[in-house]
């Protein structure tokens, strides 16, 4: 007896492979300006990341990170000027401080270990600005979508009168039959 039905990695070779969605927030002065050598250099790392340029790692407020993952996104990445060589003095040290916080945080809510990283790239280092993006994808491929956290909008039916056969009845939005007006 013959099976006629496609082998698994048939199946799986024909489903486009998810990719997952990762917000990157790098500083102006050493981070973004290692992902620019990077792409002059045109070194290859996944595409799948969106970059948002702030003046310093320590401008970065846990809010936007956490908005981040509740918008649906997969990952996120702070990536800064090394300890001691930041533009303005101490952001970097502040960042650092805020990150360690946020982890307790997002442990506490659940949020896997790996969703939201850090890491320090200088403006010269292109290539570790490369594997950082591997790296950072990779670990957010194995954990996999974002589940926890994630604000989903309610799917409402097509044909609203499944929810409120009275109205459409009446013509009335509110709801109430013709003898209430």
């Amino acid at each position: 007896m013959t099976d006629s039905s496609p082998t698994r990695s048939a199946v799986s070779a024909a489903a486009p492979a998810w990719r997952p969605r990762i917000l990157a927030f790098l500083c102006n002065w050493c981070s973004y300006a290692g992902a620019d050598l990077a792409g002059v250099s045109r070194l290859q790392y996944p595409a799948n990341i969106r970059v948002i340029r702030v003046p310093c790692s320590g401008r970065v407020n846990p809010m936007f990170i956490l908005r981040a993952l509740q918008q649906g996104l997969d990952g996120v990445l702070i990536s800064g000027c090394h300890p001691g060589d930041c533009h303005y003095l101490t952001g970097n040290y502040y960042a650092r401080r805020r990150f360690l916080m946020l982890r307790q945080l997002l442990e506490f809510c659940g949020i896997e270990e790996g969703r939201v990283q850090f890491s320090w790239v200088s403006a010269s280092e292109g290539q570790k600005f490369a594997e950082v993006i591997r790296d950072v994808t990779e670990r957010v491929r194995e954990l996999g979508p974002a589940t926890r956290m994630v604000k989903h909008a309610w799917d409402l039916p097509e044909n609203l009168e499944e929810i409120l056969p009275e109205a459409s009845a009446t013509g009335c939005s509110c709801g109430a039959s013709s003898h209430d007006h």
